[in-house]
C-alpha cells in the first residue's frame, strides 16, 4: 500500500471508531428528542379532553396510537438512515422539486406551532406567579434562545429536554399518588374498551398525528444521521432509538391520562379554556396550581427546541451557506415565535392553520419513504424493506391521509 493509502484507511480507521463510541448517546438523545418534541400545550389539552369524554377506554386509543406511530415511525427512520439523506434531500430524489414542497410545509407548520408553544409557556408562568402574559412570552422565548447560545448548543439541547421531561414525569406521578386513579380497571380497559372502537377512531388518529405528524417524526431521524447514525449497519440500532422514541412519548401520555383519570373519575368536570389546570387544581389543592404551572413550562420549553431544531434540518441541507449558519437560522425562528406571540397575543386561526399543514405531512412523507424503500436508484441493490412493515406503513398513510383531507375540509 501507498503511503496515501495508509493514511486514508487510518483516517476511515478513526472515524469508524468515533462514529462507534458517538452511537449511544445519539441513539439516547434521539429518542428523548423525537418523544419530547411531541409534548406541548395541544399534548396536555388533547389529553385532558379525550379521558374526560372516554374515561378508561381511552387507554385503548392510547395503545392503538402507540402501535401505528412505530410502524410510522419505524418505515420512516428506517429509510432515510439508511440512506443518510434528510428527509427533504430523499424527497428531491424521488422527485426533483418535491423536497422543497415538504421543507416548506415543515418549516411553516413547524414556526406556527412554535407560536403555539411559546405561548403555552407563558401561560405555565402566568399561573406559576402570576406573570403578565406578554412578558411570560418574553422569557419563555429567551429561556429557549439562551440554550442554543451556549458553545455546544446541540448537547445543551439534548440535557435540558432530559431534564425538563423528568421534571413532567415527576409532578404527575406525584398527582397519580395523590389522585389514585382505578388501575385495574383502566389496565382491563386499555386492551378491551367499553366503548365501540368506531368511537374512539377520532381520538386515535388524533393521537397519531399528534406523536408523529408534521416535523416530530423527523426530530430523531435527522439528529441521528447528523451524528453519524447511518447506513446499511446501523439498523438495528435506528430501529431500537425509533421505538424507544414512540415509547417514551407513549409512557408519558399513559401518565398523565391515569392522572386525569384519577380526577374525572372523581366527578370533576374540568374547563374548556385550561383542563389541565382544573386537573391539577383538584387533585392537588393549592399546589395544584404550582404542579400546572411546572408542567406546562416544561410541556411548552421542550418542543420550542425541538420544533425549531427540527424545522432548520428540513431547509439547511438546500444550500451550503444555510448549513454554515444552522444556530443562527435556529435563534431566529424562536425569536420570530416569539414575536408574534407577543404580538398577536392568541394566534388561535394560526394554530389551525397549522394542524391542518400538519395533517399533510405525515401522509405525503411516509408515501415518499414507502416509494423510496422499492427505488433501487435511491436506496440500492443490497437495501431489504420488510413487507410486512411496508404494507402496515401503506395503511398508517391512507388513515393520516383522511386526517389530513378532514383537517383541510375543517380549516375551509
Amino acid at each position: 500500500m501507498t503511503p496515501g493509502e495508509i493514511k486514508q484507511e487510518k483516517q476511515e480507521k478513526q472515524e469508524k471508531q468515533e462514529k462507534q463510541e458517538k452511537r449511544p448517546g445519539s441513539t439516547v438523545f434521539a429518542a428523548i428528542l423525537v418523544a419530547t418534541t411531541a409534548i406541548g400545550p395541544g399534548f396536555l389539552t388533547q389529553t385532558a379532553v379525550f379521558t374526560q369524554e372516554h374515561l378508561a377506554s381511552f387507554g385503548f386509543a392510547i395503545l392503538a396510537s402507540l402501535v401505528l406511530a412505530a410502524v410510522a415511525q419505524l418505515n420512516i427512520w428506517r429509510v432515510l438512515c439508511y440512506t443518510g439523506l434528510h428527509g427533504q434531500d430523499l424527497a428531491n430524489r424521488l422527485l426533483p422539486g418535491l423536497g422543497y414542497v415538504i421543507a416548506l410545509l415543515i418549516v411553516a407548520g413547524g414556526l406556527i406551532f412554535n407560536i403555539g408553544n411559546v405561548g403555552g409557556g407563558a401561560l405555565g408562568l402566568n399561573t406559576l406567579s402570576g406573570l403578565p402574559m406578554r412578558w411570560g412570552t418574553l422569557l419563555t422565548g429567551a429561556a429557549a434562545i439562551g440554550i442554543f447560545l451556549v458553545r455546544n448548543a446541540k448537547k445543551a439541547m439534548d440535557y435540558v429536554t432530559a431534564v425538563l421531561s423528568a421534571g413532567i414525569i415527576l409532578v404527575v406521578v406525584a398527582l397519580i399518588v395523590l389522585v389514585r386513579p382505578p388501575l385495574a380497571d383502566t389496565i382491563r380497559c386499555t386492551f378491551v374498551p367499553r366503548e365501540a372502537v368506531s368511537r374512539l377512531f377520532p381520538a386515535i388518529l388524533t393521537l397519531l398525528g399528534g406523536t408523529v405528524g408534521g416535523y416530530i417524526t423527523f426530530s430523531g431521524a435527522h439528529r441521528l444521521i447528523e451524528d453519524g447514525v447511518a447506513g446499511p449497519d446501523c439498523q438495528k440500532e435506528v430501529a431500537k432509538s425509533a421505538l424507544s422514541g414512540i415509547g417514551i412519548a407513549a409512557a408519558l401520555r399513559f401518565l398523565l391520562f391515569l392522572a386525569i383519570l384519577g380526577v374525572v373519575s372523581q366527578g370533576v368536570v374540568l374547563g374548556s379554556e385550561n383542563p389541565i389546570v382544573d386537573v391539577f387544581a383538584a387533585g392537588a389543592g393549592r399546589m395544584g396550581y404550582f404542579f400546572a404551572g411546572v408542567v406546562m413550562v416544561c410541556a411548552s420549553v421542550v418542543p420550542v427546541l425541538g420544533a425549531a431544531y427540527t424545522s432548520v434540518s428540513f431547509f439547511k441541507t438546500l444550500h451550503p451557506a444555510l448549513r454554515e449558519r444552522e444556530k443562527e437560522l435556529t435563534i431566529l425562528m424562536i425569536a420570530l415565535s416569539t414575536l408574534c406571540m407577543f404580538l398577536l397575543g392568541k394566534p388561535a386561526s394560526l394554530l389551525i392553520l397549522a394542524g391542518a399543514v400538519n395533517g399533510l405531512i405525515l401522509p405525503l412523507t411516509l408515501f415518499v419513504c414507502l416509494i423510496a424503500a422499492r427505488k433501487r436508484s435511491i436506496v440500492g441493490d443490497e437495501y431489504h424493506h420488510p413487507a410486512w412493515l411496508w404494507w402496515a406503513g401503506l395503511l398508517v398513510a391512507l388513515l393520516s391521509a383522511v386526517v389530513g383531507a378532514a383537517s383541510i375540509g375543517s380549516l375551509l
